[in-house]
């Protein structure tokens, strides 16, 4: 009997072993029938089985958001990108089972259940395959495709996948459990969100950027070719063309994806985890979306987000909305939200005709799945909707809808009476109460008022004097900007309701003039704050004007308050475009870069060379390059500027700028110059080049301090390891080339070895050579037996000075930048 055991036993352990062995090598190419596979067994190749001739594409378990839990799915393997999935609904255990039956069924187990299946049963099926076009078919056995999964799309359209009417995407649901929808109706291709009572929010018919290949016919099928969306009848003849991308490498493998926020995206598959989706996508403004912001918000600005005044103040935007469809205790009326409003599903719905807004009212009152009316006075158009998205500020010279909104009302009478009893039942202890505390409060009021009104007095006397000393100073300099009042730009920025951003001496607000330009308007916290620096804001930039310098529209100083508003900069700052970002649209190319680079550095030479006085801005950094919708950057904030004589060469002043992008000089507190604003500029090339802070801790100890690596890396000829590794680019570009090397020019520790901007400017535009730049190790080995002796004049620079120069500062042994 024991024997017998130990045999069991024994065979059992190698049945384990024997099956962990197949197990271990993937399929390529076709499965069979009688083939089964759960994940547990095929972990060690990340849950895939099943691999394209090509290896392409692979077939397998993918890990779902719970890693106790997986999809089934077929994967692009070199992006990661998932581009069909069979059980989105139903996720399955590592335990649960693939199998491919000999009767020509294939599911998945879930449990005792099923969680899906080819519903193939009875067929007489030879094998799957997984083409090397990502496509996962069933065939039988006279090589007829029996069922595929090109057929049954998700979320994803591959090359040479056939969409035909009957066909339907469906997006992930987003965070408020809405998913998005992409499908054929009458003849025509529209997006729509999947509420209660679908609304659409893009048609083919109403795409203005296709092109136009027919006079005429319904839409049939699109099919993926090259860089464009093709679009054709039921006889396959060509009706329209959607091009998304320039890119025509025969090479690319082109995806359609229609993500949860409700947009189709394009990407090409073949660049890999790096890939990013073309700025091109359906449809192409974030606020046609349906829930670009969260319920109730508007979507202005291209993609900005505000909370309507009158649902913000009532509710903080979570209003009760009613939906008494089926309810019996049905109580709502309707809630003004605001005018000049729009929607986003609006140019798709039919509206009630010829109302006017009391009848519009009424009809939503009365109909119970309505929770928001827009009622346009020009045409009295009556839209209905059941459930709420996108509310959208309506186009410039558009009157856009008057909106409406229902709240429910049915707790309000139980609330009155129960507020009632509880007043009944605390007045009587109030009256008693409020007699022995008013007399008391009336007391130490009067001792109060006396003792505030002395400090009042000597406070008034002391900020009149100072106000007063202001005004004078202001008056009193020539060529100033427009002088605004406090009361014109409160109304410009709508009482300071949209926020920009916060700076180191008080908020940035969005505001308009009457005549529709946009500013920029930065507001001083309080009093006395940043003072100093509000009047060499003014003074500076307010007499300079250049296309790489923000302009400054006009000042305020009135009473307590202090404003400067400048022109309204797009895009925002440089440190949100280059440092890594889950943002993938927020990706600047490489020619975009080195643009914004040559700008800034035109910027800063105007300062130094050609204003009247030498401006030191003294405080370059990635967050003061700001950038306009056409990416032209310009400098700002210079509110720690110094001004320098024509005469003087060097100055002392009190330490000031951001740490990171500080010279040495400030540190060892030795005297500036221009010199100090070019090792800044430095660091900041360095960063748009490697797209990475300066210092980053998450990196190893070899790579943290940027700069030093990138002396490295010169130094070993792998300007590669330079580049941001998103960047698809050749090192050897001559471009990419000189901006590395007069980066590290510009972060000599020596200020003598640093080039003037001017020069900077020349080396970048390829008007003279960039010489290589010595490295830390050449200086502290004296290798390096001098420097260049810069010169802006004519485009060229001189030879270097040896070692016996007086230039060069033999008795100080350099540590290369910090």
């Amino acid at each position: 009997m024991g024997l017998l055991q130990y045999s069991r036993a024994l065979c059992f352990c190698l049945l384990l072993v024997f099956k962990t062995c197949i197990a271990g090598s993937q399929y390529v190419g076709k499965i069979h029938p009688g083939f089964d596979a759960s994940q547990m067994e095929w972990s060690n190749n990340n849950g895939l089985f099943l691999l394209s001739n090509s290896s392409s594409f692979g077939f397998g378990f993918y890990t779902a958001l719970d890693v106790r839990f997986f999809l089934l799915v077929v994967i692009h393997i070199s992006s990661g990108k998932v581009v069909w999935t069979a059980n989105r609904g139903l996720l399955i255990r590592d335990s649960d089972k693939f199998m491919f039956e000999r009767n020509g069924n294939v599911y998945l187990q879930r449990g005792n259940g099923v969680a899906w299946s080819t519903n193939t049963t009875g067929e007489k099926v030879a094998s799957m395959e997984l083409q090397d076009l990502g496509n996962l078919v069933l065939l039988g056995e006279n090589g007829s495709i029996l069922w595929q999964s090109f057929s049954h799309p998700t979320d994803t359209l591959l090359p040479g996948q056939e969409f035909v009417e009957g066909m339907k995407l469906k997006s992930f649901p987003n965070s408020n459990y809405l998913s998005h929808y992409l499908e054929f109706k009458s003849g025509d291709l529209i997006l729509y969100a999947g509420y209660q009572t679908p609304q659409t929010y893009w048609s083919l018919a109403n795409e203005s950027r296709k092109t136009n290949k027919s006079v005429g016919g319904k839409v049939h099928s699109a099919s993926l070719v090259s860089n464009a969306w093709n679009f054709y009848d039921q006889n396959k003849a060509l009706l329209w063309q959607f091009i998304f991308s320039q890119n025509t490498d025969r090479n690319a493998t082109w995806a359609a994806s229609l993500g949860p926020e409700g947009a189709i995206t394009f990407s090409d598959l073949q660049k890999g985890k790096s890939f990013t989706p073309e700025a091109t996508k359906i449809p192409q403004d974030p606020c046609s979306v349906p829930e670009h912001c969260s319920p109730y918000y508007v979507c202005s600005f291209d993609g900005w987000c505000l909370c309507p005044s009158s649902l913000n103040s009532q509710f903080n935007c979570k209003p009760p909305i009613a939906s008494a469809c089926n309810s019996s205790n049905f109580s709502a009326e309707l809630f003004y939200v605001g005018e000049k409003l729009e929607y986003f599903a609006l140019g798709f719905v039919a509206p009630l005709p010829r109302y006017d807004l009391d009848a519009c009212k009424e009809s939503c009152l009365h109909n119970c799945s309505c929770s928001v009316l827009f009622f346009e006075n020009s045409t009295g158009n009556c839209f209905l909707f059941d459930q709420i998205g996108n509310f959208q500020r309506s186009q410039l010279g558009s009157a856009g809808y008057i909106s409406y909104m229902k709240v429910s009302t049915a707790n309000d009478h139980w609330l009155n009476i129960k507020s009632k009893e509880s007043r009944r039942q605390v007045r009587n202890v109030l009256i008693v109460v409020f007699i022995i505390v008013a007399t008391i409060a009336v007391i130490v009021g009067l001792l109060y008022a006396g003792l505030l009104y002395r400090n009042k007095k000597k406070r008034l006397m002391e900020f009149s004097e100072e106000i007063l000393e202001e005004d004078n100073f202001f008056e009193n300099i020539s060529g100033m900007p427009v002088r605004f009042s406090y009361n014109d730009l409160r109304k410009a920025t709508k009482n300071f309701s949209t926020k920009l951003g916060q700076g180191g001496f008080g908020s940035v607000y969005l505001g308009m003039l009457p005549d529709g330009t946009q500013l920029a308007v930065k507001k001083l916290e309080a009093i006395g704050q940043g003072k100093k620096e509000f009047r060499a804001e003014v003074t500076v930039i307010g007499n300079v004007h250049h296309v790489h310098l923000v302009k400054l529209k006009g000042f305020c100083i009135e009473g307590e308050h202090r404003l400067l508003a400048y022109e309204y900069m797009a895009n925002g700052s440089l440190d949100k475009w280059i440092f890594k970002t889950t943002e993938e649209s927020r990706f600047l190319c490489w020619n975009t870069r080195f643009n914004i680079a040559l700008g800034t550095a035109k910027g800063l030479a105007y300062l130094h060379e050609e204003c009247e006085d030498k401006i030191v801005h003294c405080d370059i950094k990635p967050e003061n390059v700001l950038l306009d919708d056409h990416f032209t950057a310009k400098v700002s904030d210079f509110g720690l500027a110094k001004l320098m004589n024509r005469e003087e060469s060097l100055v002392y002043t009190t330490m000031r700028g951001t740490r990171g992008y500080l010279a040495p000089e400030w540190i060892t507190n030795n005297p500036i110059s221009e010199k100090t604003d070019v090792f800044s500029y430095g660091m900041v090339l360095l960063e748009i080049i490697g797209g990475r802070k300066s210092y980053d801790q998450g990196e190893d100890s070899v790579k943290a301090r940027f700069p030093s690596y990138a002396f490295k890396m010169l130094e070993e000829g792998k300007l590669r390891e330079i580049l941001d590794p998103r960047l698809d680019i050749d090192e050897k570009n001559e471009r990419v080339t000189s901006a590395i090397k007069v980066a590290l020019w510009c972060i000599q520790d020596d200020m003598q070895m640093r080039p003037p901007m001017t020069k900077v400017v020349q080396m970048l535009e390829g008007l003279c050579p960039v010489p290589q730049p010595p490295t830390p190790s050449q200086l502290n080995s004296r290798a390096y037996s001098g420097f260049i002796r810069w010169s802006s004049e004519e485009g060229t620079s001189s030879g270097k000075l040896d070692d016996n120069s007086g230039a060069f500062l033999s008795d100080i042994r350099l540590s290369g930048p910090r």
